[in-house]
């Protein structure tokens, strides 16, 4: 697919401080083609409850101001901040009222990007739908584009705040789309429920600050841990990770050193980890550190819990992990069968011990060197070659 108009129609801001699979697409697809990405319109609500977040504030002022809402931020890539609000309605039942209120929405967004089109003489468009299920829903029909992708990379209506609607919805949206491509193979099938027309197209990563570890230095408070280290990178939150696994490992082998690195949601807070001597807390790091603490890493794990959240979950930090040649003990899930060739897959604490201490004793050169290879398989120019693949392959 090349020389396309591509309007993607986002569920995150392009501001977003966290990695955001979309804006990853987004300029793989500008490289080839012209891309708008149309970030989410401010709702009532979000103005209401957040008006002092600095994200907020900016997009306030820009309302307020009537600046220009469309930016170039790079060759063949523009973002449209629309300079409307949307109706706050999933508090509303599923029915007539939500429908009516939700095609207003629908409407509003639809004219600004109508705008920001014709501004850009954007013709023939393809619509990149990045799982928004609510404000995007009707915008096949109100823009007429010559193709309607819907992209998911998250099981989003395992959370209360999308299951309301989504749970409907996005089936809806699904099943009118021309073709649909997930990140993780549970996801395509549940996709493929509603559409056949629906691949698996992958994950990409970021590795290049992992290319050279023998660059990288081992932060200070992580040296001043004692051997093993176990760790665990990215969000500490008690909706993926299984707090009394973590417990059990801590109290079952206590001259491990069980390292928790990343920001902690209030029930990691108020848990008993913290008085175990052998579980470290370490807070919030920089990104660009991220590759120095897994290097100072002996085992690194992802303990999930299996839920409606994490099943379906694409974990980037696995490529993380052994783009280093980290060995790697994760929780078995669906999306985790990828790695079964380059991780120990655990179904409960024993398998855990177990694997764990097998890695600690690992001494293979030409395994580390395999995981380093598999990582760096999944990038983004693969995960769009396969989406323009199966495009091309359906429509020629």
């Amino acid at each position: 697919m090349k020389n396309r108009d591509i309007i993607i129609i986002a569920s995150q801001a392009w501001d977003i401080e966290i990695g955001s699979n979309c804006k990853n697409i987004a300029l793989e697809f500008a490289k080839q083609n012209r891309v708008l990405y149309v970030n989410p319109p401010l709702d009532r609500i979000t103005i209401f409850k957040k008006y002092k977040e600095p994200s907020v504030k900016k997009r306030l002022e820009w309302l307020k101001s009537k600046n220009n809402d469309l930016h170039e931020i790079g060759n063949n890539i523009w973002t449209l901040y629309p300079s409307i609000i949307i109706e706050s309605i999933n508090w509303l039942k599923p029915g007539f009222l939500y429908e009516f209120f939700n095609k207003i929405n629908n409407r509003r967004l639809a004219t600004q990007i109508k705008k920001a089109s014709k501004m850009l003489s954007f013709n023939n468009i393809v619509i990149f739908n990045d799982s928004n299920m609510f404000s995007g829903l009707f915008l096949k029909e109100m823009l007429v584009p010559a193709l309607h992708l819907y992209y998911i990379r998250d099981n989003l209506i395992s959370q209360p705040y999308f299951k309301r609607h989504g749970s409907y919805l996005e089936p809806q949206i699904i099943e009118k789309s021309d073709f649909v491509f997930a990140n993780s193979t549970y996801l395509q099938e549940y996709a493929l429920k509603y559409n056949s027309k629906s691949s698996y197209v992958g994950q990409g990563c970021e590795l290049d600050s992992f290319e050279n570890s023998d660059m990288l230095n081992i932060p200070e408070n992580l040296l001043s841990i004692s051997f093993p280290i176990i760790g665990y990178i990215g969000f500490i939150t008690s909706m993926r990770l299984d707090i009394e696994l973590l417990r059990k490992l801590a109290i079952s082998k206590p001259n491990w050193n069980i390292v928790l690195v990343g920001p902690t949601d209030q029930k990691f807070k108020e848990s008993k980890l913290s008085e175990l001597n052998n579980i470290h807390f370490l807070g919030s790091v920089a990104t660009e550190t991220v590759p120095n603490y897994i290097k100072g890493f002996d085992v690194c794990i992802n303990p999930q819990l299996v839920n409606d959240l994490t099943i379906g979950n694409y974990p980037r930090k696995i490529d993380e992990y052994l783009a280093l040649g980290k060995p790697v003990v994760a929780t078995i899930t669906k999306t985790m069968e990828i790695f079964s060739g380059y991780t120990y897959l655990a179904d409960n604490e024993q398998d855990y011990l177990h694997y764990i201490e097998i890695a600690l004793h690992e001494n293979d050169s030409e395994i580390c060197c395999q995981r380093k290879k598999f990582a760096k398989s999944h990038t983004w120019e693969e995960s769009v070659r396969l989406i323009y693949q199966e495009i091309e392959s359906k429509i020629a």
